[in-house]
């Protein structure tokens, strides 16, 4: 063979050997394309303690014979609402350790010192609240057509009262639900990977009826539809945009955009079934109406009563 075809032969092999080792160190520098999860174990704690210690304390509130419990004690719901001020932080905090995009260490003191607040305030409130449905208050009435309130002497007395509610409808609704979808935002921003769409896992469909019911709980009692849209907005938006950079939901993902769409399903069936009340809208002045299952509920049994 002549010299420079030798050479140039050598030359190809060279080239092809250095092409060769390039891409197995760039494949060896690549991460692996990451896999759908779904997070059970936190997903089961969350929904479990929502269910048992905040759900389950405004049920305990409105069964549990009044008598079991004296006025000037604490009753199961206070003791269940204690339990849920220690393990709501603690979720919230897994939940961040989870999320890829890391708060400041200041604004993760904040958040947990307003879910602390908040809850603090709705302990109190809800306290009180379960004394007066013991006196015989209508929630499903303001509290100047209460007929207890009527007899207060001196009349001023409803003033406080409406104080104490603003504490624990508004500003410790406020301090509780605003850092709760903050940290669920910022958990489904990390929700995303290469790779196709797959399917919710069984144990995901099994959890999903029991969170989204947590949810429609949270926009109905809690009066929080706003905040609840706008973080469901924001999600949505975030799908559009991972989906240009070529990422799609894992099963996390997948799992919180569906609870949040039955949720809504839900919440819209709600008000389908109360919307000819004219009792609940007289409760629910504002412009969007969502009655409240407690109010609901006394309601139904004052009409018991009467009947």
């Amino acid at each position: 063979m002549h010299p420079s075809a030798r050479r140039r032969q050598s030359l190809a092999l060279h080239a092809a050997a250095f092409m060769c080792s390039r891409s197995a160190a760039s494949a060896e520098k690549e991460p692996p394309p990451s896999k759908p999860r779904f997070h059970l174990n936190l997903w089961l704690s969350f929904t479990a303690q929502n269910w048992i210690l905040d759900v389950g304390r405004t049920v305990v509130m409105l069964v549990l014979p009044a008598d079991w419990c004296p006025l000037s004690r604490p009753g199961a719901a206070e003791y269940l609402h204690f339990l849920y001020g220690v393990t709501t932080p603690l979720v919230l905090l897994r939940m961040l350790e989870l999320s890829p995009r890391k708060l400041p260490r200041l604004a993760v003191h904040l958040c947990i010192i307003a879910v602390v607040m908040g809850t603090s305030l709705r302990l109190v409130a809800d306290s009180v609240t379960r004394h007066l449905l013991v006196i015989g208050c209508q929630l499903h009435l303001s509290l100047g057509e209460n007929p207890v309130m009527k007899n207060l002497k001196p009349s001023s007395l409803i003033e406080v009262f409406e104080l104490l509610f603003y504490y624990d409808n508004t500003l410790g609704h406020l301090l509780w639900y605003l850092p709760l979808f903050l940290v669920l935002l910022l958990f489904f921003s990390g929700c995303f990977c290469r790779r196709q769409q797959e399917k919710m896992p069984t144990a995901a469909w099994i959890m999903l009826v029991p969170n989204a019911a947590y949810y429609w709980y949270l926009i109905s009692e809690g009066q929080t539809f706003i905040v609840f849209i706008f973080t469901f907005f924001a999600m949505t938006a975030t799908v559009m945009h991972q989906k240009r950079r070529g990422m799609v939901p894992d099963g996390d993902g997948v799992f919180m955009l569906c609870s949040f769409s039955a949720a809504l399903v839900l919440v819209l069936v709600w008000v389908m079934l109360l919307w000819n009340d004219s009792v609940l809208w007289r409760n629910n002045p504002g412009l969007i109406y969502i009655p409240q299952p407690r109010a609901v509920f006394t309601l139904r049994l004052c009409q018991d009563a009467q009947t």
